[in-house]
């Protein structure tokens, strides 16, 4: 969920068709504001694949016709996990209708018809282009254009496919959107940091800021790659903004990921949708700083201390740690307030975390990873029971907490936008990995030994709790990290500084000449009063 590099794969899709895809999709967009197009673009892309799933299920039932299947029965579709497109809603109706005046109306039936239909989608569908202001023109040639996402053997790969085009999407939609992007998405680099490190291979991952379902999409992911299979775990979502829920629908729904994000869209701290449920796995990045929250004070997950009503950092720490099941583990995204910031309460509450010793892992990151702010955030990771872990076969780590300073990692992918690359994340995980001690880590099947962690002076500490008290219980990692070593140049000291102090001076003489050269432009423009330095 990046702007990805798109690397090449087994499908017959072109190097950088998904980018094509969207210039042209975004030439369709007229005057149309970026948030409220995003709806119409990706409600689209969502019926063509189900439509194309549907088209394969058909062409399997018209074969199998002798032997008693009946392509028009729905139960068929529903037994193998397609949904069922009745006939007003199958994609080559709605193409062969995309020049009609009425394409608008066309299409909202169909997509009223569909979640008629489905109930796992009741709700979730943009039923909207209808709208007197909703170019038919402009719509007809959308629908032609996400037409054309054609591969050869139909829906298996479409699904791929289609997949990329939709997350792809997201991404421009979230860059374009500035700022308001951050309510929906999560950088991609920094969703697979989270699943990455926290590797769950199996049970019930929970999200209950769950955005467009990133975190959930990027967790099935990481299962299948490491040879597990699609409902080797369950997953658990929440999201307040009813849009942005319907994103998260139509993204799982579009890779076959079955989710409970409960009967509506609703705020986490008024109404818990889950109130009865201990995950395996936390993962998220709620909203940083949020002064506009609701609170109740004798409200059971304040196990720690009462946040706050200023800020909510806290309040989500809380509810993550009550959501996790007796050996559960979570790891969620936090503004780096969050880990010194002694206002209201805050240090007295992140001191009782840390002498409970749940903080297992703090990670800061570099700044200009999301959409929606500039400054840089950091990652915590929180193990409900390292004593639990020790008799798994993990190393000892209880009252010790991993501190690894990224802040210089990632590349700038453009002007304002900077990326952790591959190496940088393979970094970061493997040392986490290897100060468990995980046997089963990407570290250790490449050949990386667990018993092999060492601090790294710049990158990484191993803390005890006792020098966590002694810094104040602040969890910053540059305060435990220290400095890079650098390397010795070789030059004899009472050479380098001479030379050094030389260079000092031309850097000086260098200013003081920039600065005339300022002041001599600023007397030309009419400003003729002397500028102080």
């Amino acid at each position: 969920m990046a702007v990805a590099r798109t690397k090449k794969s087994d499908s017959s899709a072109n190097i950088g068709f998904e980018a094509k895809l969207w210039l042209a999709a975004d030439k369709l967009r007229n005057n149309m504001d970026a948030a409220e197009y995003k709806h119409v673009v990706l409600g689209l892309i969502f019926l063509k694949y189900i439509s194309d799933s549907f088209d394969e299920q058909h062409a399997k039932l018209v074969a199998q016709k002798s032997e008693g299947a009946n392509p028009e029965d729905k139960d068929e579709y529903l037994a193998a996990n397609v949904f069922w497109v009745p006939k007003e809603a199958r994609w080559a109706h709605l193409q062969a209708r995309a020049k009609l005046p009425s394409v608008g109306k066309d299409v909202d039936d169909a997509m009223v018809a569909i979640e008629r239909d489905n109930a796992r989608l009741k709700g979730a569908l943009n039923k909207n282009y209808g709208r007197a202001d909703l170019d038919k023109h402009r719509l007809g040639e959308l629908i032609d254009l996400i037409g054309s996402i054609q591969l050869a053997d139909v829906a298996s790969k479409s699904k791929d496919l289609l997949g990329r085009v939709f997350e792809y999407f997201l991404t421009q939609f979230a860059s374009a959107e500035g700022k308001n992007g951050g309510q929906f998405y999560t950088p991609s680099c920094v969703v697979r940091l989270l699943v990455e490190m926290l590797a769950p291979y199996k049970g019930r991952i929970y999200d209950p800021a769950c955005g467009s379902g990133g975190m959930f999409v990027q967790s099935e992911k990481f299962v299948e790659s490491h040879g597990g299979k699609l409902g080797d775990i369950s997953i658990y979502g929440q999201e307040s903004n009813p849009t942005t829920r319907r994103l998260a629908v139509m993204n799982l729904a579009l890779r076959g990921i079955e989710a409970d994000f409960g009967p509506e869209n609703a705020d986490t701290f008024r109404r818990d949708l889950h109130p009865d449920l201990r995950a395996d796995y936390v993962i998220a990045n709620p909203p940083f700083n949020d002064s506009d929250w609701f609170r109740k004070d004798d409200d059971a997950r304040w196990q720690y201390g009462v946040p706050p009503k200023g800020n909510a950092n806290f309040a989500w720490v809380q509810h993550f740690i009550y959501h996790l099941a007796p050996q559960g583990m979570a790891g969620f995204v936090l503004a780096n307030g969050s880990m010194s910031s002694n206002q209201s309460g805050e240090g007295e509450i992140r001191k009782v975390l840390i002498e409970a010793d749940l903080v297992d892992c703090m990670v800061a990151l570099p700044g200009q990873l999301f959409y929606s702010t500039q400054i840089p955030v950091c990652l915590w990771f929180v193990s409900k029971n390292k004593n639990a872990d020790t008799k798994r076969g993990f190393r000892d780590r209880r009252q010790h907490t991993l501190f690894i300073d990224a802040r210089k990692m990632g590349t700038l992918i453009d002007r304002v936008h900077r990326e952790l690359t591959d190496a940088d994340l393979a970094k970061i995980t493997s040392t986490y990995h290897a100060w468990r001690g995980d046997k089963e880590s990407r570290h250790s099947r490449e050949g990386g030994n667990p018993s092999l962690y060492a601090d790294i002076p710049g990158v990484c500490k191993s803390a005890t709790t006792a020098e966590i008290a002694a810094h104040g219980f602040v969890l910053t990692p540059g305060r435990y990290v220290g400095a890079e070593e650098l390397e010795d140049d070789g030059d004899p000291f009472e050479e380098k500084m001479p030379r050094l102090v030389a260079e000092l001076k031309a850097q000086f003489e260098e200013s003081a000449k920039l600065e005339q050269a300022i002041k001599a432009n600023l007397r030309g423009l009419g400003f003729n009063k002397e500028v102080s330095a």
